[in-house]
């Protein structure tokens, strides 16, 4: 999800001269031979640097959706803790998928990209989606819990959702008008129950916009987010949206901002499908757009962590639903007070930054990176 580094390459020897000067001890290779391929970016490339601010924002994003995870036992009953649920699930998501897209923009069907995408996503997939359903079969004590790699549960379905968006950026990257495309295909989801659930296709179709949002991107948008006009004009944005979903919240269905279900799942009229994913496209964009205006970019001391935001995503469901398991918060009404709740905040962004940490990330590399060069061929391995 990172940029790729400059490859500065020696220019190419001339033909006669490539033949008559082979290396020591080596048989002779042309520049263009496979094998010196494979050694160039060792030996010519510098090493890859990661974007601070890309990482701050991804570190804090992910921060956002575990604290709102962590509210959903706690806001029953509080109208603002619902309201600021409501503001939170219209961005914190959009926002990590809009970055997502950003960086999957060089994404092609090479050997080398196809084996990242299998390691990468759909192996942790794999691994997460049995895990958390044997986590729900045995600390729920659910022993009827299905075990399906068919119907991603909880948060294993953006694994889903990031692999098959991932496949077919070739084609957004082809279209004349893909957000417009990606637009249109999401209203329909919007308002097709017979879509079903599998790989959670309704949630995969309907947030699609805004990873095609991100794939046409390119670094001066990001230029212009970070201009003080627009930090400014953050402030305004989110107080209104405050205050619009403090009135809405006893109103609106939270349906709406998971984008799991259709309209008429909700119990709605099949026509605001489609008002309610424009409108929540708008407000997404919106409001990503000043989360991103105040994302710092110098270095900061949470820098380190956005290089392990897929373990704090992946593993932050495991304390949620764990401390819901146990009964935590079923025992503690208190917890559904103000004090309550900035607790259950505080809680769950320690947490999370936690398993963001870069020894947890060197645990879990087998998982969420691993070495599978034994499955792969020669040319798929060398990435």
């Amino acid at each position: 999800m990172f940029h790729a580094p400059n490859v500065f390459q020696r220019a190419p020897l001339p033909p006669e001269t490539r033949e008559s000067e082979p290396r020591p001890h080596t048989p002779a290779r042309t520049p263009d031979s496979p094998s010196a391929v494979a050694e160039r970016p060792a030996q010519n490339a510098p090493a890859k640097k990661r974007d601070a601010y890309f990482d701050n924002a991804k570190y804090l994003a992910i921060v956002l959706v575990a604290v709102a995870h962590s509210w959903v036992p706690v806001m029953e009953g509080s109208r603002a803790a619902r309201a600021l649920y409501m503001v939170t699930y219209t961005f914190h998501m959009p926002a990590f998928i809009i970055i997502s897209g950003y960086f999957s923009r060089s994404f092609s069907l090479t050997p080398a990209k196809v084996k990242r995408l299998v390691t990468g996503v759909a192996v942790p997939y794999v691994v997460f989606e049995t895990a958390y359903s044997l986590f729900r079969r045995y600390a729920n004590d659910s022993p009827d819990a299905a075990i399906s790699l068919l119907e991603p549960w909880y948060l294993t379905w953006f694994l889903a959702a990031l692999f098959i968006w991932r496949l077919t950026t070739p084609i957004w990257q082809n279209l004349r008008h893909p957000l417009a495309v990606s637009l249109v295909i999401a209203v329909l989801a919007s308002f097709a129950p017979s879509i079903g659930d599998d790989l959670d296709l309704p949630r995969v179709l309907q947030f699609l916009p805004f990873f095609v949002l991100g794939l046409q991107l390119k670094p001066e948008h990001f230029r212009l987010v970070k201009r003080r006009e627009v930090q400014l004009l953050a402030l305004p944005l989110f107080a209104g949206a405050a205050v619009f979903a403090y009135w809405a919240a006893p109103r609106m269905q939270l349906g709406w901002f998971l984008r799991d279900s259709s309209a008429q799942d909700m119990n709605a009229p099949w026509w605001s499908g489609a008002v309610m994913t424009l409108a929540l496209f708008g407000c997404a964009t919106l409001l990503t757009i000043g989360f991103l205006a105040w994302v710092p970019r110098r270095h900061m001391w949470f820098t380190v962590l956005g290089a392990g935001t897929i373990c704090g995503y992946l593993l932050h469901g495991f304390l949620v639903k764990g401390a819901d398991y146990a009964g935590i918060f079923d025992r503690n009404d208190w917890l559904v007070s103000p004090t309550g709740l900035v607790i259950v905040t505080v809680a769950a962004s320690a947490g999370v930054t936690l398993l963001c940490t870069p020894p947890v990330r060197r645990v879990m590399r087998c998982v969420t990176e691993p070495d599978m060069n034994w499955a792969f061929r020669r040319d798929a391995a060398k990435i």
